[in-house]
């Protein structure tokens, strides 16, 4: 199990560099000069080089890059130009929204894509397998953007249950800064949901024609029962796999899930500081979504290891 552990924090290491590398590359060799952008084309040319010196860009690429580094280690993202702010602060405040939009969004998507899957298996071959996975292929095909526009048009506009858009701060009212999340947490959930139920399905599907299936059945289990007893434990890697995908991608991809719904969310904050060419800002959201999204596959391996102990044995014979 250590030697196990230590090549997924190795790996989780060497990812964090590589993607910081690649994202201090790809947004350094984008076209035109940011401190120029800044001030402006009428700004003189010695304003252009002080604030130039102030940002470092006439240090080597390799200087800033480990300056950057060094800092992110430290805690000190740098000062967002656009908002005279101190980065890692803005970021703070941001991930107060997004973090919480994801987590209640995976737990949606659980809370309707495990039972799915798994009624699907039971019934497999069944008017009502078809007609559950028609309802998944709807949902993978519905864009969550689209989706959202619907829940505000049916609950916000026509029955007034919920807000349109926008976020109360926590502090201001706990359940009004919930019932922000909630339409925008579904509209992100559903096409998980969908994906989830698929997954657990076919998993279970494919396990219930396995051996052990058969002798549960033979001592006198129902087959739900023997689905739900030793089918699922045993479906539940190629599952755990998707929701490590589908909670990184929820954490990565809320920036147009809160644009439709007004949310101050990282996701929101990046469109920002792109549109603003405040590169520095746009780095530090970026290492900070790279950074969780690397803990929770990081996570994800252990409890493969924890769910199938030959994991953890394989990895320690190789």
């Amino acid at each position: 199990m250590a030697v196990f552990l230590f090549y997924r924090i190795f790996a989780f290491a060497l990812t964090l560099f590589i993607a910081s590398f690649a994202i201090f590359l790809l947004l350094d060799i984008l076209p035109g000069d940011p401190a120029r952008f800044i001030l402006g084309i009428n700004a003189s040319e010695q304003s252009v080089n002080v604030l130039r010196e102030q940002m470092g860009l006439n240090l080597s690429f390799f200087e800033r890059f480990f300056n950057w580094v060094g800092g992110v280690f430290i805690g000190d993202f740098g000062i967002s130009h656009s908002q005279n702010e101190a980065v890692l602060d803005l970021i703070k405040t941001r991930m107060l929204v997004s973090f919480p939009l994801a987590f209640f969004a995976m737990v949606i998507a659980i809370l309707i894509g495990l039972p799915i899957g798994i009624i699907a298996a039971k019934k497999y071959g069944k008017a009502s397998d078809s007609f559950l996975m028609t309802l998944a292929q709807v949902g993978v095909a519905i864009p969550n953007f689209w989706f959202g526009m619907l829940l505000v048009l049916f609950f916000a506009v026509t029955l007034g249950w919920l807000p349109t858009g926008g976020f109360i701060n926590w502090n201001e009212s706990f359940f009004g800064a919930i019932k922000s999340l909630i339409l925008p947490s579904i509209a992100l959930a559903l096409p998980q949901a969908a994906i989830l139920a698929r997954v657990m399905r076919t998993a279970l599907v494919d396990v219930s024609n396995l051996d052990y299936i058969r002798t549960a059945r033979a001592k006198g289990l129902t087959k739900s029962q023997a689905i739900l007893r030793h089918g699922v434990p045993n479906a539940m890697l190629p599952v755990l796999t998707i929701l490590g995908l589908q909670f990184a991608f929820l954490i990565a991809g809320t920036i147009i899930v809160e644009n439709v719904f007004y949310l101050p969310g990282l996701g929101k904050l990046i469109f920002t500081a792109i549109s603003e060419r405040d590169l520095i800002l746009v780095r530090g959201a970026l290492i900070i979504l790279i950074i969780a999204i690397s803990f929770i596959m990081l996570f994800v391996d252990l409890l493969y290891a924890i769910v199938d102990p030959r994991l953890s044995v394989r990895g320690r014979n190789e």
